[in-house]
């Protein structure tokens, strides 16, 4: 995180724990509009004549399709077709950034750094010169994944049930943009946990080291998100993903649920059937969100399990999980 960055949101009264979660003191609002810092996201930026040729041969969604008004998520895949990381892909003038867990990045890096060779591509870790920030305003949601530049800022418009856009700029710029909102507009303080929630029950699929190369694109719903091309050519990994799409042999998928705990489960948790002797699982948890007595949370199941009314998780067999709709 940028120190210029850090020492205004400690200066706003926050609380900056481990993970890179935000938090700030809970204060009464009534206003549903609010501003979150995103910081457990971060940008690797891709630039140079040949970055979207890079790109292309490495990535899920076509690079073709995206312009300095569209955006979409994608993965980078291993050569089995699994999921690396997944990320939002924006472009900015020549430039391509890629937005993904700070915990991934670097992975992210040096696997595209492999296929550079004598390529004109620069991969350059960009967190310490652009700041993202979360937008919730009132309205009508937006066509998810379109850009909107105003004031030196790119908002991406983000799927969900309110109308919410995740902002790129640099700190400067960020910290400005933030005193106004909070301090002339009203907007209410939100902590990064408050946008990592948002996403889980809008099914963005970030993955974790944990679940890192455990899941193929499809399992992860990135199909219905317009994360993947079934027809921009070879990349790495392509070959299963296209075959799972073709034949209809992905037997798994991501959906919402929630349960009762105090203690929120791991990403990659396993979670059973409690009508089945099978012990070794019929899902995993993806991400979980975890407030006061309630976990909310991703789950890739395997579809024949999905009306079975007994899922547990292996660690905690007395707890049950609700699935739910996405806030989509």
């Amino acid at each position: 995180m940028n120190l210029n960055w850090e020492a205004f949101l400690l200066n706003q009264q926050a609380n900056i724990e481990s993970g890179n979660h935000v938090v700030f003191p809970r204060i009464e609002n009534s206003c549903n509009e609010s501003i979150s810092p995103v910081t457990h996201l971060n940008v690797l930026t891709v630039s140079g004549n040949d970055a979207a040729k890079l790109l292309q041969g490495q990535i899920t969604c076509n690079v073709n399709d995206i312009s300095e008004i569209k955006s979409s998520l994608a993965a980078i895949c291993n050569p089995k077709g699994r999921a690396i990381a997944t990320f939002l892909l924006v472009k900015k003038a020549d430039t391509f950034l890629l937005i993904l867990p700070i915990e991934l990045l670097e992975t992210v890096r040096k696997r595209l750094q492999m296929f550079v060779l004598r390529s004109d591509v620069k991969i350059t870790d960009s967190s310490d010169e652009l700041c993202l920030l979360g937008l919730c305003e009132s309205g009508q949601p937006a066509k998810p994944f379109v850009n909107d530049t105003f004031q030196g800022i790119t908002g991406i418009s983000l799927p969900g049930l309110i109308k919410r856009s995740l902002l790129i700029t640099d700190v400067d710029t960020a910290i400005g943009f933030y005193s106004e909102y909070i301090n002339d507009k009203g907007f209410r303080l939100a902590s990064s946990d408050d946008w990592r929630y948002l996403d889980i029950v809008s099914g963005i699929p970030w993955l974790t080291l944990a679940t890192s190369e455990e899941f193929i694109p499809q399992m992860l719903n990135l199909d219905k998100l317009g994360g993947i091309s079934f027809n921009k050519g070879c990349y790495t990994g392509q070959e299963i993903v296209a075959r799972t799409h073709y034949l209809g042999k992905s037997k798994r998928e991501m959906l919402l649920a929630e349960c009762t705990t105090t203690t929120p489960p791991e990403p990659n948790a396993t979670i059973i059937n409690r009508d089945s002797n099978d012990q070794k699982g019929v899902g995993k948890v993806l991400l979980a969100h975890q407030n006061q007595g309630t976990c909310t949370m991703l789950v890739v199941l395997q579809e024949t399990d999905l009306a079975y009314s007994q899922l547990a998780l292996k660690d905690d067999t007395l707890t049950s999980l609700k699935l739910l709709s996405f806030q989509a």
